[in-house]
């Protein structure tokens, strides 16, 4: 499986693209980030943002997109910016129909580090250790970004059974009708 990871942002939006499966060996196809002058208008830097999306979907062709879920910030600006970049990832892939994951922070960092308290040293260097480079990639966005797309590579497995599971069970339930009422039939004998 081939996953863009996107650690959103308005100023330094991380991108990295990791290949491989659950269990094996995985392999970093490319990493960098999406700068934006900060004092360009609002709009300009979401256009260079969904550009510089577009391009690393044109170049790596991923088959998941992987983006951190917002969580609320102290600083309202901060955490405004983060989720309108977050939506221009969003869209950029959807556009192409390209699935796409929502992790939060902690979710990444337990599944890279072991902890959901890791900080940022730590989830570098075992990003870099996972993926066998010879230094941890940076900024931290960029590592950021390639442990999103390692975080999705080790919970699909899971994430898929799971799905199909709660697909099977809802199948199985008879429909409910307006008022409670139940479309199962059940065969009685006086």
């Amino acid at each position: 499986m081939r996953v863009l990871g996107v650690d959103p942002g308005l100023t330094r939006c991380g991108v990295g693209v990791v290949e491989g499966v659950a269990g094996r060996p995985l392999t970093m196809l490319g990493v960098g980030v999406v700068r934006t002058p900060a004092d360009a208008e609002l709009g300009a830097r979401l256009v260079a943002v969904e550009q510089g999306i577009e391009a690393w979907l044109d170049e790596y062709r991923p088959e998941r997109v992987a983006v951190e879920r917002v969580f609320s910030q102290h600083n309202v600006r901060t955490v405004m910016g983060t989720a309108q970049a977050s939506a221009v990832a969003l869209l950029c892939a959807s556009r192409r129909g390209i699935p796409v994951a929502l992790h939060t922070p902690s979710e990444v960092k337990a599944a890279v580090t072991g902890s959901g308290r890791a900080d940022k040293a730590q989830v570098g260097a075992m990003v870099t250790r996972l993926l066998r480079l010879a230094a941890p990639p940076k900024p931290a966005d960029a590592a950021d970004a390639l442990a999103l797309a390692i975080c999705h590579i080790w919970r699909a497995p899971a994430t898929s059974r799971l799905q199909q599971a709660e697909a099977a069970a809802r199948a199985a339930r008879p429909a409910r009708l307006p008022g409670g009422g139940s479309t199962s039939v059940r065969k009685v004998t006086p």
